[in-house]
Parts: structure tokens; C-alpha cells; sequence
């Protein structure tokens, strides 16, 4: 695809969830002399990762100047979970679904008529559980970058892999003693370190924080609401799910299992593809990952006017 050479115009954002939680985001979009020569090109929703926000690293930071290069638009977020959202609590995975209803409605009240969303690694779960529960007229596709096909299994699996400490069981019934009967209105929490959740040893890279409430809605056995598999036969809008070939985090073949689901569903509008070259974060091989989103844009966007490229 050609790349364009544009100015870009930057506006950092806030706006409030129907939980009266005050989120922040950037919007980038190309210069521009009157607003509606904009509103009609498509713009990507951009929602992070695990502990990140949208000047992590790799895609949440790279992914909304790439696509602008291309002619392309993005609002990228914080969500709750931003901002070690699961170490201090705040960060409950179902409540998620407070800040992509208003990050969608922002967009929809400036105008915008081509929206599509794509949501990186836990943020992919996060837009899976989203879109399984809510009408999305004004959304056009998701996009899922390394999609885990369920966060909990993938968390069980991680844990016994490196032999964590508490172990994953021992966790659950310390968290599940901890808040009782009804987890969500508990006053019980606190803070949690998991060591060797991610590595065979005790280096701080290699371990974990969470609360025990945080760590129950988004990797708990009862988080069934971050269960992609459970939840992705409910979703009709197109899908185009990746995953980096050298993907550490994600198994071989789990976009492919969540793909089968949906199209026994129905859903004929899925393409699953393997960036070669990159892990976790597809950004290691931008231009791949960038020629498989905007010809998802093209696929499924109403008509919209090319770039000025004088």
C-alpha cells in the first residue's frame, strides 16, 4: 500500500463513563481545514493491553502515527484497567464495558461514520466481551490482536508452567475466602504478589500484582466474562484476529479455535492471520500487520473520499 505524508493533528481528550469515571484518550487525525472532510474516513478504536495505556509500548504508541502515514484516523484510550488499574483496584474487568460504551458514543457525537475497533492482547478480550453485549450500529469490525481464546486458561496454564507461587488453586481459594459470597461489593480486598507467574524465577519482571478482586474478574476460574470462547458466537461484526508467529503469550491455533466458533455461528466475515516476523506485539512487522488492518478498513467501510496526498 502507499504510504502518505501528512501533518497530523494530536488533541488529548476526556470523557466520562456512565459510572462517573473520568477517561482520557488521543485522538489523531489528519490536518484538516473543515471537520467533515474527516468524518467519513475511517478511524480505529484503540484499546491497550495489560498495564499499559496509550503511550505503551509497541501498538497502543506506534500503531496511531503508522495508520495515520496510511490516511487513517484513531482515537486511542485508557481504559480503567490503565495505570496499574489492577494493582490499585480499580481495575474490574467487567466494568470495562462503562468505558468502550463512552469511548463509542465520543466518537459517534463528533460525526464519525466509519468506526472500527481494535483491541491488543488483554484489550482484545476486553472488546470480545464488549461487542458479545451491546448493538454496535455505528461499528463497522473489530480487530483482534493477539487474542487469547480464554484469559483464564491462559493465566492456569502460565502459572503451573513456571511453578508460581501462590499456585493458581491456592489463589483462587484465598481470593474466593477473602471476598465471599458476593466478590464485586466485597470490602475485603487487598493487594496480591503472584511470584513466577511469568518466569521460572523470582526476578520482579517475572511476577505479578493484582487485587484479589481484579485478579477474580480477569483471570479467575469464574471469570467467565474474559472466556472469549463463550462469548464470540454472539458477535455478527466482522473480525480480522492476528497474531505474531513467535507469539509467546498466545498458543498456536487459539484465533483459529474462536474463528470456528463464530462462523458455526453464522459469521462468515472473519479472517485469521499470522504476522510473521513479530511476537506478542504485531508492530515488530508494521507493515504487515498495517496492510491486513486497512484492507479490513476498505472491506467494510462505507464509501469514503482517498486521501489528499497534494
Amino acid at each position: 500500500m502507499k504510504t502518505i505524508h501528512m501533518h497530523e493533528r494530536q488533541s488529548l481528550i476526556r470523557f466520562e463513563t456512565t459510572d462517573h469515571l473520568v477517561l482520557s484518550g488521543l485522538l489523531v487525525t489528519r490536518d484538516y481545514e473543515q471537520e467533515e472532510d474527516i468524518l467519513d474516513v475511517p478511524i480505529l478504536l484503540e484499546i491497550h493491553g495489560l498495564l499499559g495505556h496509550f503511550l505503551a509500548r509497541g501498538t497502543p504508541r506506534l500503531l496511531p502515527h503508522a495508520l495515520l502515514e496510511r490516511g487513517f484516523n484513531s482515537l486511542s484510550i485508557n481504559t480503567r484497567l490503565a495505570y496499574a488499574g489492577q494493582i490499585n483496584g480499580q481495575g474490574i474487568f467487567d466494568d470495562v464495558m462503562f468505558d468502550l460504551d463512552a469511548a463509542v458514543e465520543f466518537l459517534t457525537n463528533e460525526g464519525f461514520r466509519n468506526i472500527f475497533a481494535l483491541g491488543y492482547s488483554l484489550g482484545a478480550s476486553m472488546l470480545v466481551y464488549w461487542a458479545a453485549n451491546r448493538i454496535h450500529t455505528n461499528l463497522k469490525g473489530l480487530i483482534l490482536e493477539g487474542i487469547h481464546y480464554s484469559l483464564p486458561d491462559s493465566k492456569r496454564r502460565q502459572c503451573a508452567k513456571y511453578g508460581s507461587d501462590p499456585t493458581y488453586d491456592e489463589l483462587y481459594e484465598r481470593a474466593k475466602g477473602a471476598l465471599g459470597d458476593d466478590p464485586y461489593r466485597s470490602e475485603n480486598d487487598e493487594t496480591i504478589v503472584i511470584y513466577q507467574a511469568k518466569g521460572p524465577n523470582r526476578e520482579p519482571l517475572n511476577n505479578e500484582i493484582y487485587t484479589y478482586k481484579t485478579w477474580w474478574y480477569m483471570v479467575g476460574p469464574e471469570a467467565y466474562n474474559a472466556m472469549s470462547y463463550k462469548l464470540i458466537d454472539r458477535i455478527s461484526l466482522p473480525m480480522l484476529m492476528i497474531r505474531g508467529a513467535f507469539d509467546h503469550l498466545v498458543e498456536s491455533g487459539e484465533a483459529e479455535k474462536l474463528a470456528g466458533i463464530a462462523r458455526n455461528a453464522g459469521n462468515n466475515n472473519i479472517r485469521v492471520k499470522e504476522i510473521p516476523n513479530a511476537d506478542h506485539d504485531c508492530m515488530e512487522n508494521a507493515d504487515i500487520m498495517l496492510d491486513e488492518i486497512c484492507g479490513m478498513f476498505e472491506r467494510y467501510s462505507d464509501p469514503y473520499p482517498p486521501p489528499d496526498t497534494t
